[in-house]
């Protein structure tokens, strides 16, 4: 390795080596490299702990006899999350627990044109943005949402069991993700009352979204905005959902992550948009993000520019 020098591309490069190698028993780094992996590769294991989890079911986790064609299909785990609100239903999310890619995953995304990242984990600002509406359930009540970029669908769900809107629609641009959508929509059909809630695979770079237009009171999306090469369609599918009439605003939770969240809000401007920018929008989460910053070890990579999560607040 280069020490100083090298460039994060190589790293990402190596990271998607490592990603596409068949299991292993582990290897001692035999350089400095895995140290450089581990700042570009910002995965989160804990992230911020807003709300409390627990796996309840983890599929052949200790099954070392099983079939080589079972072994090669991912592992999965049923997580379930305890709202820290009383009376609160438990919400029930089924997600990946591998560590490696799978080579039918990069397939998807090049037919797709889509990225892989909400197979990977729960992100830490989809944790953010599910305690900030669990927070804050009023202003959703009666309603109409939709959830961009999804991932296993936290923050949508947690809206659609809590809040008391309308209807939710929790949606992702990967066949995939929205397969896992579904399955987690079904096994809390009990805890949304009646609040419609149904996933849509919505590409933000496809314009034939012409039943849902103009129809949504509030947009909201976490840590959306790191691929640069999707700013202009996000930009342009959020002012393709919002309402025209009455008020509507998007929220969006998103780190700085160097300039990537402000060449997002040029597209914002550009397509005739408002925006405000809050950094300390809830006392819980600052007081987590300072704890980070001041020496907590738990999360061993945080730094406030990749982890940290904004909000954004986006209106006509």
């Amino acid at each position: 390795m280069e020490n100083e020098t090298t460039k994060a591309s190589s790293l990402r490069w190596r990271i998607l080596r490592q990603a596409l190698l068949r299991r292993r028993p582990p290897q001692p780094p035999d350089d400095e490299s895995e140290i450089g992996i581990e700042r570009i590769s910002r995965k989160a294991v804990n992230g911020f702990n807003l709300i409390p989890c627990c796996l309840v079911n983890d599929d052949d986790a200790d099954d070392h006899s099983a079939s080589s064609s079972k072994s090669n299909r991912p592992r999965e785990a049923t997580v379930c999350y305890t709202l820290p609100v009383e009376g609160a239903p438990k919400l029930f999310l089924t997600q990946r627990m591998d560590s490696l890619a799978n080579l039918d995953d990069f397939e998807i995304c090049n037919k797709y044109d889509i990225d892989n990242t909400g197979l990977v984990c729960q992100w830490p600002s989809e944790d953010v943005l599910a305690y900030f509406c669990l927070s804050h359930a009023d202003m959703f009540r009666s309603k109409r949402v939709i959830e961009l970029g999804s991932g296993y669908g936290l923050a949508g769900l947690v809206i659609a069991a809590v809040t008391e809107a309308s209807e939710v629609i929790i949606s992702d641009g990967n066949p995939q993700v929205v397969n896992y959508i579904e399955r987690n929509i079904n096994a809390n059909s009990g805890a949304f009352l009646g609040t419609k809630v149904k996933s849509v695979t919505l590409h933000w770079n496809h314009d034939k979204i012409a039943n849902m237009s103009n129809t949504f009171d509030l947009v909201v999306a976490s840590d959306c905005t790191f691929f640069k090469e999707f700013h202009k369609g996000l930009a342009q599918i959020v002012k393709c959902l919002l309402k025209k009439v009455g008020p509507s605003e998007a929220l969006f939770f998103s780190p700085k992550r160097g300039d990537s969240l402000d060449k997002f809000l040029e597209q914002i401007k550009e397509n005739g948009l408002q925006f405000s920018i809050t950094e300390n929008y809830d006392a819980e989460i600052w007081k987590r993000h300072q704890r980070f910053m001041n020496g907590d070890t738990s999360w061993t990579s945080y730094q406030k520019d990749h982890c940290y999560p904004l909000l954004i607040r986006i209106s006509r």
